[in-house]
């Protein structure tokens, strides 16, 4: 699909910038930072992560390890690994396109071609950004050479790793569930940062969080459960969103002085955003 390379950067750094607007409780946004990390580091971390993934002479695989590496140099931490294996392969599906498929169609074939190169390149990236998880599988340890290539190793993860899971599913969360939610949320609010916070509080009330799983198991589960689902329906009943802030602030301090940070619903809400500009973009141009 003719779409360029600036537009689709343009589009991945708009919805990066849509996910820090939007007050996730645990999470680091404008409205505070938390775990170590700023704003500023995931905004930078936006800006150099995006030429890497649109670089057409890279593969899959090879796009997610510089942009890793490119993170890693800027900001000397992890702030966007699973973004970029979100991502990654949106990218490839947008570029690759033929007119007659949609989005979807074209995420599955990207996913139903990844390489053994592929899986190498991304185990190089995740042992570069450290963040625990897919390389604790003894049958894809990202420390050893792959014999897999890359969806089958996401599909050894993903029974304890939700960013993996989309790999075997065609981004079922993504599509079935969280654009549904960022749709309504938008005609009701007008707002794409508040749509954005309707995902993320939709997704935390209906699946545990990998990443607070890793670092604590189930212990949390329980009561992140049943303070999402209160601010979701303080949410629908809000006359407006900003109404929510008190509770908002409240959870957010209370979360993040618990150590507790949904990172992983934090990167399937970029990529939801990231759909949403994806979709915006084929019908506009198709029209």
């Amino acid at each position: 699909m003719n779409i360029s390379a600036e537009l689709i950067s343009r589009l991945y750094q708009e919805a990066c910038e849509v996910e820090l607007q939007a007050f996730k409780p645990g999470n680091v946004s404008v409205y505070a930072d938390g775990h170590d990390m700023t704003v500023e580091d995931f905004r930078i971390s936006a800006k150099v992560s995006a030429a890497v993934l649109c670089n057409t002479d890279y593969s899959l695989g090879e796009k997610i390890y510089y942009a890793v590496k490119a993170t890693r140099e800027a900001v000397g931490c992890n702030t966007n690994l699973g973004i970029l294996l979100l991502c990654a392969p949106l990218i490839e599906a947008i570029t690759l396109k033929a007119p007659e498929n949609s989005l979807r169609q074209a995420l599955d074939t990207v996913l139903t071609n990844t390489t053994i190169h592929d899986a190498e390149w991304v185990f190089k990236a995740i042992s570069l950004a450290s963040p625990g998880g897919l390389g604790n599988a003894d049958e894809a340890d990202v420390s050893e050479k792959p014999s897999i290539n890359l969806t089958e190793a996401m599909r050894l993860a993903s029974l304890r790793d939700r960013i993996a899971l989309q790999f075997v599913t065609n981004y079922q969360d993504i599509f079935d569930f969280a654009l549904p939610i960022y749709y309504n949320a938008a005609m009701k609010w007008c707002k794409q940062e508040w749509s954005a916070l309707a995902v993320f509080v939709s997704l935390l009330c209906r699946f545990p969080d990998s990443h607070i799983e890793r670092k604590y198991g189930s212990q949390f589960n329980r009561v992140i459960t049943l303070k999402m689902t209160q601010l979701s329906e303080e949410l629908s009943r809000a006359e407006r969103p900003e109404l929510t802030l008190p509770s908002l602030y409240s959870m957010d301090s209370e979360f993040k002085s618990q150590g507790i940070n949904p990172g992983t619903m934090a990167d399937l809400t970029v990529a939801t955003v990231f759909t949403v500009f994806l979709e915006d973009t084929i019908k506009n141009s198709s029209s």
